[in-house]
């Protein structure tokens, strides 16, 4: 089960992981222009240009370690770092998914689609692998 539980957190996390790569490479996918992709991912106030391409070369490569590092929880080290992190990132993720509900962010993040996109796909998105990690996590320590 936990193999499972890790392949699926090590594709989603790959996936969003090339799609910050392209946008790294100046891809404006999957929306026509830089302004559109700019309202569609980041939600803030009268947001018309990506964040720097650095940015998003740097959560891709934090977003790939993160996929490794749920494949890595599935093997026999008994690696306390293994489950500390995985412990850490079922936190972040669990964080980050509940945050998209909170008035704060509604506030901060008001530009639309993100807003709905965030509600409808990012936030439940972070709570799955939040789910994941915590299933991994727990796996290790039972």
């Amino acid at each position: 089960m936990t193999l499972i539980v890790a392949i699926a957190v090590a594709l989603l996390l790959a996936a969003i992981s090339l799609v910050h790569l392209i946008w790294a490479f100046g891809s404006t996918w999957p929306a026509g222009n830089e302004k559109a992709l700019a309202r569609m991912v980041t939600g803030f106030p009268g947001a018309t240009r990506m964040p720097p391409r650095t940015a998003s070369a740097a959560v891709a490569a934090v977003l790939f370690a993160a996929a490794l590092w749920a494949l890595a929880m599935t093997g026999i080290s008994a690696s306390a770092l293994l489950t500390l992190g995985g412990a850490a990132l079922a936190g972040v993720f669990l964080l980050r998914g509940l945050i998209a509900y909170t008035p704060w962010w509604r506030a901060r993040t008001p530009e639309q689609p993100f807003a709905s996109l965030d509600r409808k796909y990012y936030a439940p998105l972070c709570l799955a692998l939040a789910a994941g990690f915590a299933v991994l996590t727990a796996a290790r320590i039972v």
